[in-house]
């Protein structure tokens, strides 16, 4: 009877529990105004970098307009470097911390037809862009982005449904493994678990890890500081692209509250002198904007 009544209990507080978890309302992250401002800023943010790139720095940019809950819309008046478009779009989102997945699509604007296009995953998981390196007629184009948004939940009553079956799952489950343990033997040993090795982080002929926060320079281990390591590791992520410097100090100093300019120039100092060994990597300032980790290939 003991045994029956504990088996009831766990399957009420589980039952309780699933329905709890399922049907609690979720916020909705893209449909949010906040998450619509930080898009916004985004696309402002890549537009004026991609007419930087070009050498334009006095053209207005057009007002962002939202087509719907997911999707964004912004007006180039003229051609630009589709190249440079997916490493400066994210590098944008990551500024304003918008993780969502999305599509890519360069419209025509006086017929709307598509012309060129990508997926993050694309360049996320593929390392490369569809359609790049081909040429782009001359006209005004409208850069779309349309942001994957959370799936809602079917129907209620099919959630309740699945709920009940997946508390009884579950708990049927810890019953098993808690009646099991409850018959071993005292004392057991579990065996531990096999450490995963360490991941190397590679930019040219330099080893990064960020496990022991070092980096292995012609075959010389040097221990960073925990800002060194955070820096170097941003440098990486982004190699042969420019950093600006706002991006930069807000990505690795935000936590300390108070972000000093003159900090970044001295540990960029530092890493130069650990790099100086190898040929193949260095970083290079980009005058009045930022800082640039060139790789030879």
């Amino acid at each position: 009877m003991r045994k029956v009544a504990v088996i009831i209990g766990l399957l009420v507080a589980g039952l309780l529990f699933t329905q709890f978890v399922w049907l609690t309302p979720v916020v909705r992250y893209t449909e949010t105004d906040h998450f619509a401002q930080k898009v916004n800023l985004a696309l402002r943010r890549t537009t004026h970098l991609l007419l930087i790139e070009k050498g334009d720095s006095t053209s207005r940019i057009p007002p962002v307009q939202q087509i719907n809950a997911t999707t964004f819309i912004v007006r180039l008046e003229r051609p630009f470097d589709y190249g440079r478009l997916p490493a400066l779009l994210q590098q944008s989102l990551d500024v304003h911390e918008i993780r969502t997945n999305y599509d890519v699509a360069v419209l025509d604007c006086t017929n709307g037809e598509l012309q060129l296009g990508y997926n993050f995953r694309d360049v996320s998981e593929k390392n490369e862009v569809p359609c790049g390196g081909r040429q782009q007629g001359r006209g005004c184009y409208n850069l779309q982005v349309i942001f994957k948004a959370t799936e809602k939940a079917h129907d209620q009553q099919a959630t309740i449904w699945w709920s009940w079956a997946l508390g009884v799952l579950l708990l049927g489950g810890v019953y098993a493994v808690w009646h099991r343990a409850d018959k071993a033997t005292k004392g057991q040993i579990m065996p531990e678990a096999s450490a995963e090795p360490e991941n190397l982080i590679r930019v040219g002929r330099v080893a990064l890890n960020m496990a022991n926060q070092s980096v292995k320079v012609a075959g010389i281990s040097h221990i960073l500081t925990y800002r060194e390591a955070k820096l170097f590791h941003l440098f990486v992520r982004y190699p042969n692209q420019v950093l600006e410097r706002d991006f930069i100090l807000k990505s690795v100093w935000e936590d300390e509250g108070i972000i000093v300019g003159r900090s970044l120039d001295v540990f960029v100092s530092r890493l130069r002198k650990l790099l100086q060994p190898d040929s193949t990597v260095r970083i290079v300032a980009v005058h009045g904007v930022g800082y640039r980790l060139e790789v030879q290939q």
